[in-house]
């Protein structure tokens, strides 16, 4: 499956316009904190596929009968980009553990580039519900390179991967790749540059978050 969040008009739509919008996100503060929030609001949206029990709650007048979810998540990112959109995940889902991992993409002579990935800090994800939140899915190599290492590693019981801007091509490449997970995206863009950045986009979402690299 694939939810992609803005073909229903809600006020995500407004946090995603200032994250394009190229005069608003020089103000870093409200880059990331526009990124918390779509992450927020794909945590809520995701919460409704997840499985719940049923639990009392002793009010101070009473009983009250409520479902509870019961999932046990993994919240997993690929630093650092995805930092704060992980956050608003972990605001809603903040039982959760976490799961960090780093990557880059080494560019040879002819512009092809490979995937490099340094290191991956995790929980054991044995029969874990893992979600990896990844705040570009440009050509989804980084991400499925990462998920594949972990599912060769864990039984992981079921993969949620969370954008929030993907390319087509990066969703082909994740479902060709890793057909069982299921996708969350705020948007879908059509086109790509030959250096692989997503177009519209929003430029990079690290850079913008955190400041420029060296």
């Amino acid at each position: 499956m694939t939810f992609i969040l803005n073909e229903t008009n809600t006020v995500a739509n407004k946090f995603l316009a200032e994250l394009r919008d190229s005069s608003i996100q020089q103000d870093k503060a409200r880059f990331r904190n526009n990124l918390v929030r779509l992450g927020e609001i794909m945590a809520y949206e995701m919460s409704k596929s997840l499985k719940y029990g049923e639990y009392e709650v002793q009010t101070p007048l009473g009983l009250a009968n409520i479902n509870l979810p019961e999932t046990d998540l993994v919240l997993g990112t690929i630093l650092r980009a995805g930092l704060p959109f992980h956050q608003g995940f972990l605001n809603y889902f903040d039982n959760a553990c976490s799961l960090f991992a780093t990557a880059y993409r080494k560019v040879k002579k002819t512009g092809a580039f490979i995937i490099n990935i340094d290191h991956i800090s995790t929980p054991d994800l044995d029969d874990k519900t893992l979600v990896m939140c990844d705040t570009m899915l440009a050509t989804g190599q980084s991400l499925v390179q990462v998920c594949k290492e972990l599912i060769a590693q864990y039984q992981i019981k079921e993969l949620h991967i969370a954008a929030v801007i993907a390319s087509t091509e990066g969703i082909t490449h994740v479902r060709a790749n890793l057909p069982k997970a299921k996708l969350w995206v705020c948007a879908v863009d059509e086109e790509m540059t030959s250096k692989s950045y997503i177009v519209p986009g929003l430029g990079d979402a690290g850079d913008l978050a955190f400041g420029e690299k060296v």
